[in-house]
C-alpha cells in the first residue's frame, strides 16, 4: 500500500463540496491497494464554486437481517441495522470504520454514499419464523441511525417495527433524531406491553456544536422534544450522553441529563469517545478546523482515558476509559442521574409474549 502524501494539502481540501458534511477529507479506506486523497495543488479555480456532495442510496442484498454481537460490554446479543452508512455526519460515529469493507472511505463517502436494505422486513419475518429462534431483546439501530434522513422516504425502520409488533417481538431502539416520533403509534402500543425501549442520543445543548460536530443530525431542542413525544405516549425513554469528550463536551454532562429528565426521561446512559482505526485521524482533523482553541487540550485528555493513546480497544475499558478522568466523568454521571432520578431500569422488556403470527405458520413446514 502506497501512504504517500503530497505535502502541504488544505485542511478541508474538498472546499465548498463537503459543505455541511461531517469530515473534512475521503481518504480511500484501508483495505485498498493505493490511497488517494484529495488536495490543493493551486491550479482551482477559486471564480467557480465548487459543486455540492450529493447523497447517493444504494440497495444492498443482505442475506439476513439480524446481527449477532458476543462482546461482553455491549447488553444486547441481537441487532438489526437497514443502513450502511449515515448522513447525519457525526465526526466521531464508531461505524466509520465498516464503510472500508464495500471498498469506500470512512470519511465522506460513509456519510454521502449510503447503502439500504429493502429486503429487511422480509428477512426479519423469515428469521423470527425460524423454529429454532428465541426470543430476546433485539437492538435497532446499533450501527447506524434507523431514522437518519433517508428514512423519511424508505420507510424500511418503519416496516421492521410492524413486523416486531406483528411477533410481540421485545426491542429497544436508539436515535438523535426526532423522526422517530412518526412512529408513535407503534411504539406506544408496543410499550403498553412492554414490549420496547426508545433512547435519545443528546451530546450537547449546544446548537453551534451540535452544528459542526453532528451536522444532519436533528437539533438539541428537537431531541428534547422526541423525549417529551415519547414519554407523554408512556414510551419509556432514555438518554444518551454519548460520547463524552473531555475538554470539548464533558462539561454539559450535568445540564444534559437534567434537560432530558425534565423532559421525561427515566434512564442514561454514557460512552467515553471512541478513536478506533481511521476515525483518530478524521477526527482530529476536524477538531483542528471546528475547534481548533481546544483540540490540544481534548487530545491531551483523550490521551490520559486511554494508557497515552489516542485509542485503547480492551473490552471493559473501552468504552468508559480508565485512570483519573475517566473515573471523575464516571463519578459525575452516578451522582448526575441519581440527583435526577435517571435510575429506572434500561430495559424491563418482556420475551414471554413472542409469538409466529399465524399467516406466518404454514411457513413453518419450510424449516421442518
Amino acid at each position: 500500500m502506497s501512504d504517500a502524501k503530497i505535502p502541504g494539502p488544505r485542511a478541508n481540501p474538498l472546499g465548498e463540496a463537503a459543505r455541511g458534511r461531517g469530515a473534512r477529507a475521503n481518504a480511500s479506506g484501508r483495505y485498498e491497494l493505493y490511497r488517494h486523497e484529495a488536495f490543493d495543488d493551486g491550479w482551482a479555480d477559486e471564480s467557480q464554486p465548487d459543486a455540492p456532495l450529493r447523497t447517493t442510496l444504494t440497495p444492498e442484498t443482505a442475506r439476513r437481517i439480524l446481527t449477532r454481537n458476543d462482546s461482553p460490554d455491549i447488553g444486547f446479543d441481537l441487532s438489526i441495522n437497514a443502513y450502511r452508512g449515515c448522513e447525519h455526519g457525526c465526526i466521531y460515529c464508531y461505524a466509520r470504520p465498516s464503510h472500508a469493507y464495500m471498498g469506500l472511505s470512512p470519511g465522506l463517502d460513509f456519510e454521502s454514499r449510503l447503502f439500504f436494505k429493502p429486503d429487511a422486513p422480509r428477512l426479519l419475518r423469515r428469521e423470527l419464523s425460524n423454529p429454532r429462534y428465541r426470543c430476546v431483546r433485539i437492538h435497532v439501530g446499533a450501527n447506524t441511525d434507523p431514522y437518519q434522513p433517508v428514512e423519511r422516504e424508505q420507510k424500511i425502520t418503519r416496516q421492521i417495527l410492524e413486523v416486531l409488533e406483528a411477533f410481540n417481538q421485545p426491542f429497544s431502539i436508539i436515535t438523535k433524531s426526532a423522526l422517530i416520533v412518526r412512529d408513535l403509534d407503534i411504539l406506544s402500543r408496543m410499550a403498553q406491553r412492554r414490549l420496547c425501549s426508545a433512547f435519545i442520543s443528546l451530546t450537547t445543548l449546544d446548537p453551534a456544536l451540535t452544528r459542526a460536530m453532528e451536522p444532519r443530525a436533528a437539533t438539541p431542542r428537537r431531541r428534547l422534544d422526541a423525549i417529551r413525544a415519547l414519554s407523554k405516549a408512556g414510551v419509556p425513554v432514555g438518554v444518551g450522553f454519548a460520547p463524552v469528550i473531555p475538554g470539548l463536551n464533558d462539561h454539559e454532562m450535568e445540564a444534559v441529563l437534567e434537560a432530558a429528565a425534565e423532559a421525561g426521561a427515566s434512564t442514561a446512559m454514557y460512552v467515553v469517545l471512541r478513536l478506533p482505526l481511521e476515525i483518530h485521524e478524521l477526527f482530529e482533523q476536524w477538531l483542528h478546523t471546528a475547534r481548533p482553541e481546544r483540540a490540544r487540550r481534548v487530545m491531551s485528555l483523550v490521551r490520559q482515558m486511554r494508557s497515552g493513546k489516542a485509542y485503547q480497544a480492551r473490552f471493559g475499558e473501552r468504552m468508559r476509559g480508565e485512570g483519573p478522568v475517566a473515573e471523575l466523568i464516571a463519578s459525575r454521571f452516578r451522582m448526575a442521574v441519581k440527583r435526577h432520578g435517571l435510575t429506572r431500569p434500561r430495559h424491563d422488556l418482556d420475551t414471554t409474549q413472542f409469538r409466529v403470527p399465524e399467516q406466518m405458520r404454514p411457513q413453518l413446514d419450510l424449516f421442518a
